[in-house]
């Protein structure tokens, strides 16, 4: 289960301090730190040189703390609790696995920053990164969505969540909302779209001043909304669809934002992704089965078996044959929709539940995100387990996002204390230069 980093690793000496402060201020964290963390040198970004020549990529300083980094990842393997909440018999699932073929490394360090990091409401729910270019990042902090700019290194605030908040289009459903704590969201061009921990739902243009629209789902400030989703319906029409803890999936317009569906579910749903043509609508939820039914219907086409847990997690290869699904029972499954009897992979984690899936929007890259401490970048060409790149950190992850571009990958840690934004550039073989020249 999550706690902070700075609960295990402490310096031993050296003119490095904490600050226990609140250095909070209308969302934006100070340059100081703040309450979540070491002061000074540790407080410094880290780029692909200072990685190259030694330093870590998180800026742990590992020279001056009670554990080595080796010695802490084998005692976070082993001392890390994944969450279950089914106590089923895991035998057979290693056999199921797939073993890894080989190790790669597909993304290269470009840099860290902990000048935004990224705040978990809930701890079962991660969707909360994304990247609208290589250059412009978006994460939750605290009652904020932040934008981060990694050519400028520069945060900016885009939406403030902790005071009221007025819908600027005056439709049928709209409301005011005030201080909400943000437990997911999706972002698709420049329509961002979030969801609360007391059911609310967010909808805003991130070009454009204000809240568009804006209302409590469900009336029961216990529904939190779990997931939200932005795709593109059959008929080119831009679609959101939100799901919460009263087991219902609602599907809006973003015309009007009117309701144009709702389907009920036997359990709570914790994650819906919609297939790239618009028509499947992936259902995954307080269930060890996860469902595939009509995006337009919501009937049910297929019961997807396997998982021992609930799941939290799914994507769609972008050539919408292949569905991924992340579990509470530390692994990925992928599924044929053109053979759903059987999974045709099983992607093992390392340390808990895969609570954030991600394909590159070329499709050749799977990205995998645990709870904690790892991030898997599985290569789709090589059949996944194939060849597979380990991303390894600590603390809990917030969320993995590819640019729209597939060049960057960008991982955001929670960690109070070594917490921040990981950015990767994909790695490229440009032969053609070595004959250049200059």
């Amino acid at each position: 289960m999550a706690h902070d980093l700075r609960d295990d690793l402490e310096l031993v000496g050296g003119d490095y301090y904490f600050d226990d402060d609140d250095d909070f201020h209308d969302g934006f964290q100070t340059g100081s730190g703040g309450s979540s963390g070491l002061q000074h040198e540790q407080m410094d970004d880290t780029s692909a040189l200072d990685y190259k020549e030694g330093k870590d990529i998180q800026g742990i300083p590992w020279e001056r703390l009670n554990y080595s980094r080796d010695q802490y990842r084998k005692m976070r393997l082993k001392e890390y609790k994944n969450y279950q909440n089914l106590t089923r018999s895991r035998s057979g699932l290693e056999q199921e696995c797939k073993q890894l073929e080989r190790k790669d490394t597909f993304y290269d360090f470009q840099s860290s920053t902990r000048s935004v990091k990224s705040t978990i409401v809930h701890f079962q729910l991660r969707n909360l990164l994304w990247a609208t270019s290589k250059h412009d990042v978006y994460l939750v902090q605290n009652y904020s969505v932040m934008h981060w700019s990694p050519l400028h290194q520069r945060g900016r605030e885009v939406l403030n969540v902790a005071g009221q908040l007025t819908p600027t289009e005056n439709v049928k459903g709209a409301g005011r909302l005030s201080r909400v704590q943000i437990s997911t969201m999706a972002l698709k061009d420049n329509l961002m779209v979030a969801g609360g921990f007391q059911g609310e739902l967010i909808c805003m243009y991130i070009d454009k001043p204000g809240v568009a629209f804006c209302t409590n789902l469900t009336g029961n400030n216990n529904s939190i909304t779990n997931t939200v989703d932005i795709y593109q319906a059959p008929n080119g029409a831009t679609r959101v669809t939100a799901a919460n803890n009263d087991c219902v999936v609602r599907t809006f317009d973003t015309e009007r934002y009117s309701l144009l569906t709702q389907f009920t579910f036997p359990w709570s749903v914790n994650n819906t992704s919609v297939s790239p043509d618009g028509k499947l609508l992936a259902v995954l939820g307080d269930s060890s089965d996860c469902l595939l039914a009509d995006s337009q219907s919501g009937r049910e086409i297929a019961t997807l078996r396997g998982h021992l847990d609930y799941s939290f997690a799914s994507a769609w290869h972008p050539d919408g044959r292949v569905l991924a699904t992340g579990n509470q029972d530390a692994t990925c499954r992928l599924w044929d929709v053109r053979n759903l009897s059987e999974s045709l992979a099983v992607l093992p984690g390392r340390i808990g539940a895969v609570r954030g899936l991600r394909f590159s929007p070329d499709g050749r890259f799977l990205a995998a995100a645990e709870a904690a401490d790892f991030v898997h970048v599985y290569d789709a060409a090589a059949g996944y387990a194939g060849a597979e790149q380990e991303v390894d950190l600590f603390g809990e992850v917030a969320g993995a996002a590819f640019s729209p571009d597939g060049e960057a990958l960008f991982v955001s840690v929670a960690d109070r204390t070594y917490g921040g934004v990981l950015e990767f550039r994909r790695r490229r073989s440009y032969g053609y230069l070595d004959s250049c020249f200059f």
